[in-house]
């Protein structure tokens, strides 16, 4: 059965969003700053709440299974863009950018990943609707990324690596100053006009964008085939990651067992993708091209207690894992770890015997 909702619903929904989305950049472009905990907190909080309140018009327009759908979607592209945040530090730390306009880089990249992810939406609509086998393709690549994912190999540096290729052909086609002008993109030094770093900065988190959101459209669409479903759930996922960044702030770092958890979440969801083609086979050297009738449909309510299970294990043990090591730490190991913070010596070196004479 596909999804009905009232039009009025539907066009109200992305209106609503889509202001909500736009009012929090005009808040950034007109006040630049660095946000403290609670703010960050009480934003994370309101999109959360937000998220939570449209399941709740889901199931009240809809039914709880694609209200379920939309949870299960959102919470897999929540747990996709905290992993994008690892490689967002690295960008930031790389290229040096102010910690004060780190709000614009985060919300040109969350609308450049909006753009990006809108067109392979529609795009995996369209081939999904004419091609059922497609599902055979999304889900062998799902595996292959779950295992990519489980062992990174490089870890997220090779994805900041990627990018470099872009860097160095803005750098050999264009004139770029050597330090920032605010959060602006050009700049004028000695009378000429310049692009500032900012315009790396941007395109490298746009290349991130784009290699991210291969991996996430196809995971979402083994939970539901709605576009709608599937555009609100990477709406809502990517709102809040601004706030996110600067909430989580040292806490990702600690974060060390997050990628397992996705990884499982993707294998998982590519094993499903591969029991729903089975189950609705259409290939003609696969079983006769007849459908497989004993390949099980995972629910929507089973693939949501997966998820929040895996995350949950993933993130325990994390924080279980960084807090034996910060005990095992020795007294000196911390003092030298407070000292280089703060910028003074961990110790006092007492005097010498010769300079007390």
């Amino acid at each position: 059965m596909d999804l009905e909702l009232p039009l009025w619903f539907e066009i109200g929904s992305l209106v609503i969003l889509t202001l909500i989305l736009v009012a929090d950049l005009l808040l950034i472009l007109k006040r630049p700053h660095i946000p403290s905990t609670r703010e960050s907190t009480l934003w994370v909080v309101f999109y959360v709440t937000l998220a939570l309140i449209f399941a709740g018009l889901m199931w009240v327009f809809a039914g709880g299974e694609y209200a379920g759908q939309f949870v299960a979607g959102w919470l897999t592209e929540y747990s996709l863009s905290i992993d994008n945040l690892f490689v967002f530090v690295l960008i930031m730390t790389q290229f040096a950018v102010p910690r004060r306009y780190q709000q614009e880089v985060l919300m040109v990249g969350i609308i450049i990943a909006l753009v990006l992810r809108g067109l392979f939406i529609l795009a995996g609509a369209a081939i999904i609707e004419q091609f059922s086998w497609v599902f055979y393709i999304f889900g062998a690549f799902l595996v292959w990324t779950a295992i990519r994912q489980a062992f990174p190999g490089g870890d997220h540096d090779d994805d900041v690596k990627q990018e470099n290729f872009v860097v160095r052909l803005l750098r050999r086609t264009i004139d770029i100053s050597e330090t920032y002008d605010g959060a602006k993109i050009r700049t004028v030094v000695d009378g000429k006009k310049m692009w500032t770093p900012m315009i790396i900065v941007f395109a490298a988190i746009g290349v991130t964008d784009l290699l991210f959101a291969i991996d996430s459209i196809p995971a979402i669409f083994g939970i539901t085939t709605s576009p709608f479903i599937v555009f609100t759930a990477n709406l809502f996922a990517l709102m809040g990651l601004r706030q996110l960044y600067f909430l989580l702030g040292d806490l990702l770092d600690r974060l060390r067992y997050l990628h397992y958890g996705i990884a499982f979440i993707l294998a998982f969801i590519g094993v499903k993708l591969v029991f729903h083609a089975m189950h609705v086979n259409e290939l003609a050297f696969i079983n006769g091209g007849e459908h497989i009738e004993w390949a099980p449909e995972i629910s929507t309510w089973m693939s949501l207690g997966v998820i929040v299970v895996s995350m949950a294990v993933a993130t325990v043990a994390s924080l279980i894992a960084s807090a034996r090591e910060k005990r095992a730490e020795s007294p000196e190991d911390a003092a030298a770890a407070v000292a280089d913070e703060k910028g003074t010596p961990a110790t006092v070196e007492p005097p010498h015997a010769d300079d007390r004479h």
